[in-house]
């Protein structure tokens, strides 16, 4: 049976930092494991925000991420609702999207489902 991996916090992993920041000698370099518990926090909570809460250079961790061969962009999955249109009549339906940055509503009239399938994945889908 395989083990779940145990899901370090951005906590426990900052206190490990400080820990070895108050022990270490000289200009040391970050121990590997500790650049592993960082890449696994950054995976989940983006870099920039992983490198400011554990006092590291944002460059240097993505380039920890590249090499460990995590995707420096954070995985969001989003949540799909398919919508099935009337028989009858014109389509009507407000759309509501909410995310870090703010909250959206379009409300559309007289759409074709293709015209809302080809809406929906242009905006779930990421910028290039």
């Amino acid at each position: 049976m395989a083990r779940k991996a145990s899901v370090v916090s951005v906590e426990e992993v900052r206190r490990r930092f400080e820990q070895w920041r108050q022990n270490r000698r000289g200009k040391a370099r970050i121990p590997d494991e500790l650049w592993s518990a960082a890449v696994a926090v950054a995976r989940r909570e983006g870099i920039n925000r992983t490198a400011a809460a554990l006092h590291l250079d944002g460059g240097k961790l993505k380039r920890q991420m590249v090499a460990a061969g995590v995707s420096a962009h954070k995985t969001i999955l989003p949540a799909f609702v398919e919508l099935v249109a009337p028989s009858t009549g014109p389509l009507e339906c407000t759309i509501e999207l909410e995310g870090r940055q703010g909250k959206i509503q379009i409300h559309c009239k007289g759409a074709s489902a293709a015209e809302l399938a080809e809406l929906s994945r242009a905006l779930l889908e990421p910028a290039s």
